[in-house]
């Protein structure tokens, strides 16, 4: 079977990947599993260097990235530069933070000196999604490397050739060998990776179905796992809110990677006084988002992945519709052969229907009104998702208050939702389980050992 990429401006296969056969795959595991014997033993201060040479290397092949994602997936070149630095910052916070966060940490318990440690459990598999192909894979391997473990990447089967990239990046680096490595198979092939005695856990950033497949899988066995999944969130606008700022921001949001983000605006809930203002300046804002080919500078928004992608946005629209929604902007396929959607808004589609309750995976806002802000609250988690969402108020201390009410793993006030090395990242409910950077995550694959003198 043949693994692909498909430049979704143009629809033509740009490289084609033979799937490792069975053999391929459980020698690369072997190697991966081999590794880890002498990795778990290295030093902290030698995990670090490797961590800041990492770095290095990203920010030289920064340019190299962007195009690579530009072609695969459609990520114009300056947003694919900057998801490539920002995977250089994760390394630089684990070399800096790592060897305290991962430290012997001594106590006294009934006159007996203990110690809780943390140590390394083996190899972890990545199944990682196309739409961060960089950003996801560091970091969640940067931490899990620095606890020392060894990790395999199954990286999305659209994008072989940033999956390859990235060993390549380990590669030439001063990791050992095989602490890193790509695995070119397809979905099928994770349930068998998993029962592999060398596989001690799974992390997975994706869908719902995909997570509660492989979360499954890791079950059955007895392993560890760590589900990213995926996220509706809300955009809580308050009646005393800077309506310019959030309409900028949460076009932004709604816009960015062409709308193919979990943690991104999605549903926005705007208080009666403020509605009809922050629908025709949020329209402002989307209409002057610059779309084009990705590998123009200018471009701010690209094609969605895949045709394919961009079809299945185009029926959930229409379900919005049917369901009695309203296009304000956008809302329908343009012409040519490149697998562009516009940035469209939604109004009017009934709270409880089943269109307002899916994750709409695109460049596509849903706004409904609130009458109270108890009823916004209510509003924000009403849903089966959990991942992030914001609140936008002039009142700092009643954002914080009415953010700490909202049911999700990452809340902002007044600001764009963003995954940051310090801050733990993860959702609740249907968005998953785990949690990913900051002390929490670089903890999460790692054997947490009292050991006491009796």
């Amino acid at each position: 079977m043949a693994i692909q990429s498909t430049n979704p401006m143009t629809g033509r296969v740009e490289k084609k990947f033979d799937e490792f056969i069975s053999a391929q795959t459980f020698s690369a595991i072997s190697a991966v599993g081999k590794a880890f014997d002498s990795w778990r033993n290295s030093p902290m201060e030698q995990r670090s260097e490797c961590l800041r040479n990492l770095a290095d290397l990203l920010r030289n092949r920064a340019d190299k990235f962007a195009h690579l994602m530009a072609s695969e997936m459609g990520k114009p070149l300056k947003s694919g530069r900057a998801e490539v630095l920002k995977s250089a910052t994760v390394c630089d916070f684990y070399a800096d933070h790592g060897p305290d966060m991962l430290a012997s940490k001594p106590l006294t318990v009934d006159g007996m000196q203990c110690s809780v440690d943390y140590a390394p459990m083996g190899a972890v598999l990545a199944v990682m999604p196309w739409n961060y192909p960089v950003w996801q894979v560091l970091r969640i391997a940067v931490p899990t490397l620095m606890a020392g473990n060894t990790m395999f990447l199954k990286h999305a089967s659209n994008v072989p050739q940033c999956a390859l990239a990235i060993e390549e990046l380990f590669r030439d680096s001063i990791f050992p060998d095989n602490v890193f490595r790509t695995l070119l198979i397809g979905a099928g092939q994770v349930e068998h990776v998993l029962a592999h005695n060398s596989v001690v856990g799974v992390c997975l950033t994706g869908s719902e179905a995909a997570g509660r497949k492989v979360a499954a899988a890791a079950g059955s066995q007895l392993k560890k796992s760590v589900m990213e999944l995926g996220g509706s969130d809300a955009f809580v606008v308050l009646d005393d809110a800077d309506i310019d700022k959030a309409a900028a921001i949460g076009a932004e949001s709604r816009c960015s990677n062409a709308g193919q983000a979990c943690i991104a605006a999605k549903r926005f809930i705007v208080m009666d006084d403020v509605y009809d203002e922050f629908v025709v300046k949020l329209k402002v804002c989307m209409e002057s988002v610059v779309m084009g080919d990705p590998f123009d500078e200018d471009t701010v928004m690209g094609p969605m992945a895949s045709h394919a992608f961009r079809d299945d946005l185009q029926k959930q629209v229409e379900s919005c519709l049917a369901e009695g929604g309203k296009i304000v902007l956008g809302g329908s396929i343009p012409d040519g052969q490149a697998a562009f959607y516009p940035p469209t808004i939604i109004t009017d589609v009934p709270f409880d229907s089943k269109a307002a309750r899916d994750e709409i995976f695109g460049p596509v806002a849903l706004v409904f009104r609130a009458e109270t802000e108890e009823q916004a609250m209510q509003m924000a988690n009403d849903s089966c998702f959990g991942l992030g969402g914001s609140v936008w108020t002039g009142d700092e201390e009643k954002g914080l208050r009415l953010a700490r009410r909202i049911e999700a793993g990452l809340v902002y006030v007044n600001g764009r939702v963003s995954s940051r090395p310090p801050l733990p990242f993860g959702g609740v409910k249907n968005s998953g389980y785990g949690r990913e950077l900051s002390t929490y995550g670089i903890r999460e694959f790692v054997n947490v050992k009292s050991v006491c003198i009796g």
